[in-house]
């Protein structure tokens, strides 16, 4: 079985207050986009991950694909499976991969086992793994609020534009942005502002990571500066980087050859 765990972008991310458990309260939009991971699930003797693409780091025991595999382990009488993920949405860039894949082998474990969980059993189980694991079930834009684990549909349909994401080599830590920023309640509503056209968002919808990040990575700011220069309508950061985004009504001609040399691009 093979599955393709999307990326998502975070259009507006307000930090608006500090909880008492150490964790900050958001407002953002969730928006899901077609750049994807590539993974696969084949009945084996032992459970095991295996990965091409980027380099995943750390103890595969660890990953997420594999903690959904045995969180539904601990409630099902399922067999043993090898997952394969080939890599392809990158780490430290603010847009989701790491959550999408295990909220993606979760429905393919739910599919594959015949366990008829339904959608908000789904939900239950990948919070557990992530904050932002559930929005990847149901995978459509929301407005996301606490942590960035309660969700309301919007309406919000981007379909006619380009989306290009640009990532420079490098990996923001979200504990340390987290820890440079001064928490504030929004001005306004995002919902509000995500009503008016797109050309108005430049000067109304913000990314409070933006601030401290630019300071610390001003090549990451370079490149938003960048995609408006090339004539994108609005670009922002997604979740605390280091991934830029850029929201075209037409692509320029020669895109690719306007960017840096070691900048990876997806769209």
């Amino acid at each position: 079985m093979i599955t393709f765990p999307n990326a998502k972008i975070n259009i507006g991310l307000n930090v608006v207050s500090r909880r008492d458990d150490g964790y900050h309260n958001l407002e953002t939009v969730f928006y899901p986009v077609q750049l994807a991971d590539i993974l696969e699930m084949v009945p084996a003797e032992r459970t095991e991950l295996s990965n091409s693409g980027i380099a995943i780091d750390g103890n595969k025991e660890d990953n997420l694909i594999v903690k959904a595999y045995f969180l539904l382990k601990r409630d099902f009488l399922i067999s043993p499976v090898k997952f394969h993920i080939h890599k392809i949405i990158p780490f430290g860039a603010g847009l989701g991969g790491g959550s999408a894949d295990a909220a993606f082998a979760l429905k393919m474990l739910n599919e594959y086992f015949n366990l008829q969980l339904s959608e908000n059993q789904l939900e239950n189980y990948a919070s557990k793994l992530g904050a932002d694991c559930p929005f990847f079930i149901h995978n459509k834009p929301v407005f996301a609020t606490g942590i960035g684990n309660q969700f309301s549909p919007i309406q919000l349909d981007l379909s006619a534009y380009k989306i290009v994401i640009v990532k420079p080599e490098i990996a923001v830590n979200t504990a340390e942005a987290f820890r440079n920023i001064v928490p504030k309640q929004a001005e306004f509503s995002l919902i509000d502002l995500l009503k008016k056209p797109i050309e108005d968002w430049k000067e109304l919808v913000t990314n409070d990571f933006e601030t401290p990040v630019f300071k610390k990575y001003p090549q990451i700011k370079a490149l938003k500066e960048l995609l408006y220069d090339l004539g994108a309508l609005y670009s922002s950061m997604s979740g605390s980087g280091s991934a830029v985004y850029g929201i075209f009504r037409h692509l320029p001609t020669n895109f690719d050859n306007n960017l840096p040399k070691g900048i990876f691009i997806y769209r």
